[in-house]
């Protein structure tokens, strides 16, 4: 999908210079599979804490049922 962006040249170019992509198309991309990543991870630790587990569970217990 062809897109017009006014980006900010001296970002793209460290950018581009710091990810060793050949191109500025592959350095937006790496950036923003990066950035959904990050944003990704963020939420997931969101739910630590939330999450109970159950007191007397034996995680060595479990593997030897497979």
């Amino acid at each position: 999908m062809p897109t017009n962006l006014a980006i900010d040249e001296k970002l793209l170019e460290e950018a581009l210079r710091l990810s060793g992509c050949k191109t500025k198309k592959n350095t937006v991309n790496e950036a923003l599979r990066e950035f959904i990543q990050k944003r990704k991870q963020k939420d997931i630790l969101m739910l630590f804490g939330k999450i109970g587990m159950k007191e007397d569970y034996d995680y060595k217990q479990e593997r030897k049922h497979r």
